[in-house]
């Protein structure tokens, strides 16, 4: 009974309220039109034809032999990538909690690791791949004597791929293994058992759940990926890149919506069972920290062979994204070795690059702050608000986890290029630099809302109702009470959409026109060419920025960070863009 009366108060200063009615109307309008009415327009092109339902369509793209074989090529690449990503990443997570490592080295190197995937372009690995192992790589080439060596194919994308995304298991495990309390492993080892057999036993049974999580997230990110399989795939097609081609040559739009139908089917089932399965268990399985320290491993037989394994491969990630810097500092790569600076001075004179970056800088710029207020809106809309419709602004909120970016272009092509339902009204914003902010905006929107209902959640309800009392509208108090406790996460949100719009490419890559200059395009379209020296000049000055911003926001953070009231009530707040990013993969991205 108190919580009915509960909700019917809540209801009434709702209706009280016109600020927070407006903000809900706007809400809905904006996730509807932006989100729901794109992939509504895909299932329309996908299933309507002639006035009728129809599955004509999707016979007839099942019909290419080149889909057919896209789907096969993608579920191979995605499970392998996923096997292999979440095993590495597991090992990765044993070694940094359970052995003992003497080195702040190791801890550093461990933890660049674990960054470089999120302030790099999503294709840079893919150019260290062709650059190292290529027919002109310094490895094959130079040291091995191979002259005829392709990286291009099913072993590049996998290689590629699992060097991008085990750093994401990396942080997912790790963070369940800190909580496995230590008292349930020493009991086996009190009763006799060894070291591994503690972990096949207890270990491994209490973070499965969690493994399979790690899994879904990297399969998921795998078969979306677009940017790597279009660089290092070659005649390799995969879902993502077939729809591209598809639409960008064939010109087949609505084969092109019933492919992106499928890629979107198959994404949203791996989502649902990662979200609502393997994630439950994992929480159910691992609730709360450890209650006690931990014994590490300081046996060397056992500390000595896991420690170099897992340095050579960090070492080995780091030198990859090292080969983007040198690629634009030699003169002509794997022929001439003679340090220039000829790269990044073509950048600004011949190629447009100040347009590019001027253009990505500002776009980014734009979104960002939108981002970062939308999704604190939201957050506190679906924690501290009781409304009919707040479970569908939470749902579709979410929903651009589950969507890969290829099948958001195809959508905005076919929901916007003739305005809406084919009327005309909004057909200016197709081609303009305002849809590319929009879809900037709504691929970062999951990781800020994220982060923002895991801070609100922890501040007491009683702090705010105290403001209503006083009078205060909704807007007052989220102004100056809820956003000042919150404003950590807000940084956080602020500086992660920012780097995750610079970095973007797989949606916006459909949406571009020649009257903006984006920087991802701009890679892309070079390294198809084979211009490495170009495509590196660009990323690295790209990676500067981005990794400029991380630095800039941790310090921003520190100085301007969340108050010392929120701290002390919990330590667990996002500090950093690392745990945007892996909350995002967890509810699957970007990628």
């Amino acid at each position: 009974m108190a919580q009915d009366q509960g909700k019917a108060l809540d209801r009434k200063k709702l209706l009280g309220d016109p600020i927070l009615i407006t903000t809900i109307v706007v809400l809905i309008a904006f996730l509807t039109l932006f989100i729901l009415y794109p992939l509504a327009m895909l299932l329309v092109d996908s299933f309507i034809s002639g006035g009728g339902l129809t599955l004509d369509v999707f016979a007839r793209i099942f019909q290419m032999p080149s889909f057919t074989t896209a789907i096969t090529n993608t579920l191979s690449v995605g499970f392998l990538v996923g096997i292999v990503s979440a095993l590495v990443g597991l090992l990765f997570a044993y070694v940094e909690v359970y052995v003992q490592l003497k080195t702040r080295f190791m801890r550093g190197l461990f933890s660049l690791v674990s960054m470089l995937p999120v302030v790099s372009p999503p294709f840079v690995l893919s150019l260290s791949i062709i650059m190292l192992f290529g027919k002109s790589g310094i490895i094959t080439r130079y040291l091995l004597g191979i002259y005829d060596n392709s990286v291009y194919g099913f072993w590049g994308i996998f290689v590629v791929q699992s060097l991008t995304f085990f750093p994401v298991c990396y942080m997912m495990l790790k963070g369940l293994l800190m909580n496995i309390d230590p008292s349930l492993e020493e009991a086996a080892r009190d009763m006799g058992a060894s070291r591994w057999k503690v972990f096949t036993s207890v270990t491994l049974p209490l973070i499965a759940p969690g493994l399979g999580n790690a899994f879904l997230v990297t399969f998921i990110e795998s078969i979306a990926d677009f940017a790597n399989p279009m660089i290092i795939g070659g005649s390799y097609d995969t879902l993502a890149t077939t729809i591209y081609l598809q639409i960008t040559g064939a010109y087949d739009k609505q084969g092109a919506a019933a492919m992106a139908v499928v890629l979107l089917c198959i994404t949203l089932v791996m989502f649902a069972v990662q979200k609502y399965v393997l994630e439950a268990k994992s929480t159910a399985t691992l609730s709360g920290k450890a209650s006690r320290g931990r014994m590490l491993i300081a046996d060397r037989s056992v500390t000595v062979p896991l420690t170099v394994l897992c340095s050579a491969m960090a070492v080995f990630v780091v030198i990859m994204y090292l080969c983007v810097p040198f690629g634009a500092l030699f003169n002509t790569w794997g022929y001439d070795f003679t340090l220039t600076p000829k790269w990044f001075i073509q950048l600004f004179t011949h190629y447009h690059g100040l347009d590019a970056f001027v253009d990505s800088f500002a776009l980014s710029l734009i979104a960002a702050p939108i981002t970062a207020i939308l999704s604190m809106i939201i957050s506190y809309l679906v924690v501290k608000r009781d409304f009919r419709t707040k479970g569908f602004i939470e749902a579709v909120s979410m929903l651009a986890m589950a969507v890969p970016g290829t099948v958001l272009g195809v959508g905005y092509i076919r929901g916007f290029s003739g305005g809406i339902f084919g009327t005309g009204i909004l057909q200016g914003l197709y081609g303009t630099a305002a849809i590319l902010v929009i879809v900037f905006i709504v691929r970062s929107l999951p990781t800020g809302t994220r982060s923002g209902i895991s801070a609100l959640r922890q501040i007491d309800k009683s702090i705010e109702e105290s403001a209503y009392d006083m009078g205060a509208d909704s807007f007052t108090v989220f102004r100056t009470v809820t956003l000042p406790l919150i404003k950590e996460s807000f940084l956080s949100g602020l500086v992660t959409a920012f780097v995750r719009s610079i970095t973007a490419i797989s949606a916006i890559i459909l949406l571009v026109t020649p009257s903006v200059l984006l920087i991802t395009v701009q890679i892309n379209e070079f390294a198809e060419k084979g211009a490495y020296g170009i495509a590196c000049a660009f990323a690295t000055i790209l990676i500067a920025i981005t990794y400029g911003s991380v630095l800039l926001m941790n310090l921003a953070i520190k100085h301007f960070g969340t108050s010392r009231r929120l701290k002390g009530a919990d330590d667990d707040l996002p500090e950093t863009i690392k745990k945007d990013y892996l909350e995002d993969s967890r509810q699957v991205e970007e990628l």
